[in-house]
């Protein structure tokens, strides 16, 4: 072979040995520089950027990224949902519009029909001029979900109440009444069920006095438990629901109880957007949150709902000789005609009044005699004998309803309320607005014949001074000290050497005594 051949073959062997070991494949890859390199070029040759040689490592990068496969795991990845997504799905049924079958537009409502829901939004924009209120979305949404509500239970009126902020979330608060003959029987069964437990624990407990040896029984009697008032009377007139955001569920609050509106007055507490959180205070709180914030919407309704004096009026055909502080109903006149913003901002407010009662030092707006027995309770007439009769209390009273607003106690030697106009600039287009200086949050317009009340705060009432909780009870009294419990000092032993023999001494005495008389006996019956 000539030397030209030889040359030859040992190039193309020094080729094959540079090829074989380009395409060797890489033990982490799992590619060869070979098939790399090859990539490179078909990308540069299909794409042909401008000037190759400075992002060829970039290319190089790239390709193996898209190369690049995740090893198959067993642990799924969770799909996190934000809580505004979670939110913004339960707001899209708000938007839904329900039509009937067959039918591409929802039907149309007939003028004379009384619909059970304000127009929201109109109520909105008068608040709204006053620089009071919630923003326009979140209104349409309130009025969507007031809506909803309506749809979903036999009411008969809806109104919102207020919005009570939070420390973790905000109540939006919705004040209803049921139709006639739609009374609520939950709640009935509720107290039932309250009032058998009660008498479980009582037999339980006096079942257990009987099992256990007796104990000395203390003289103390509870005062008297004051009930509730009935359904549709009262603090108990309306019925409320609240959510804690627009579109999710209504939740409807329990009635309110007399002792939670008195202790509710002695501690102040900021609500957490929880109804089930408990309450922790001195006095202690019969309740949770849900109570708690039933109590203050009782308590701030009975202060802080006014309307324009004229609006409301007594029925005539009610009796005349009814005394004025009992009456708990009223009318709407059907001729007021409006009063003018002259006399609605008149500085003496005696143009405004209160249509809700008065809520009693008691915790009711009607007062309950605690002395009065139960029809169904009879004693023993011992023990009527026995036991002392309770003076008679004297009767709780409170301003009549429709009392005008001047007449409510001053705030720090200011008015209870300030009225003003919404509008300086354009006055002829202004609404009246009164704003609470006991329940800061609390307002009121009035233009017309229209008239709203709103609330919007934390559910606190207004305090020159801070807060501080009433101090504990006077330690109870020792027990009278006398002769019978009073300790003495321990004898010494010459005394107790000396009481024994003076003890011996008395029974030797009595031995020759009895000795004396039996012989005695002897010589009579000789």
């Amino acid at each position: 072979m000539d030397n030209n051949t030889k040359g030859e073959m040992a190039e193309s062997n020094e080729i094959l040995t540079a090829t074989s070991y380009l395409m060797k494949t890489s033990t982490k890859s799992k590619t060869s520089l070979y098939e790399h390199l090859s990539a490179i070029l078909m990308k540069v040759l299909n794409e042909r950027p401008e000037n190759p040689v400075d992002i060829l490592e970039d290319m190089s990068r790239n390709i193996k990224k898209s190369k690049f496969i995740v090893p198959n795991d067993t642990i799924q990845d969770e799909n996190l949902v934000s809580p505004a997504v979670e939110l913004a799905q339960q707001q899209k049924n708000l938007f839904e519009v329900r039509t009937e079958e067959g039918e591409d537009m929802p039907p149309i409502p007939d003028d004379d029909q009384d619909l059970p829901l304000p127009d929201l939004m109109d109520i909105a924009h008068y608040f709204e001029q006053a620089g009071v209120g919630l923003s326009q979305m979140e209104v349409y949404r309130t009025f969507l979900a007031l809506k909803s509500l309506a749809e979903n239970y036999p009411l008969q009126t809806v109104r919102f109440w207020g919005k009570i902020i939070g420390i973790h979330g905000n109540y939006y608060i919705a004040e209803t009444q049921y139709r006639e003959g739609e009374d609520d029987e939950e709640d009935d069964l509720e107290d039932e069920e309250n009032e058998e437990d009660d008498r479980g624990e009582e037999s339980e407990n006096g079942s257990e006095e009987e099992d256990e040896d007796e104990l000395p029984k203390s003289s103390f009697k509870p005062p008297p438990t004051i009930p509730r008032e009935d359904n549709r009377t009262g603090a108990n007139k309306y019925i409320y629901f609240v959510c804690s955001e627009p579109g999710n569920p209504w939740v409807k609050l329990p009635h309110v109880t007399p002792t939670q509106i008195n202790i509710s007055r002695n501690i102040k507490k900021f609500f957490t957007g929880k109804l089930d959180s408990p309450i922790v205070s001195y006095p202690p709180f019969p309740g949770n949150e849900a109570n708690y914030l039933r109590a203050q919407i009782a308590r701030i309704s009975g202060c802080c709902h006014i309307s324009p004096l004229g609006y409301y009026h007594f029925d005539e055909d009610e009796d005349e000789d009814e005394d004025e502080n009992v009456r708990e109903s009223f009318i709407v006149n059907l001729e007021f005609e409006g009063l003018t913003l002259k006399e609605l901002l008149e500085p003496s407010l005696s143009n405004w009044v209160h249509h809700v009662q008065y809520l009693l030092p008691q915790g009711r707006c009607t007062w309950f005699n605690p002395t009065e027995k139960p029809e169904d309770d009879f004693e023993d007439e011992e023990d009527d004998e026995e036991r002392e009769e309770p003076d008679e209390p004297e009767p709780e009273t409170g301003p009549p309803l429709l009392t005008p607003i001047s007449e409510d106690d001053e705030v720090d030697a200011r008015a209870s309320w300030t009225p003003y106009l919404s509008s300086r600039l354009v006055p002829a287009y202004a609404c009246a607005v009164l704003r609470s200086n006991r329940w800061p949050g609390a307002y009121a317009f009035a233009i017309d014949r229209k008239f709203e009340n709103i609330y919007i705060g934390f559910g606190h009432k207004y305090n020159s001074e801070n807060y501080s909780p009433p101090p504990p009870p006077p330690v109870q009294d020792e027990f009278p000290s006398g002769a019978d419990i009073t300790e003495i000092d321990d004898p010494t032993i010459e005394e107790e050497n000396a009481l024994k023999a003076a003890q011996r001494a008395e029974e030797e005495d009595g031995e020759e005594l009895e000795d004396e008389m039996d012989e005695e006996e002897e010589d009579d019956d000789d």
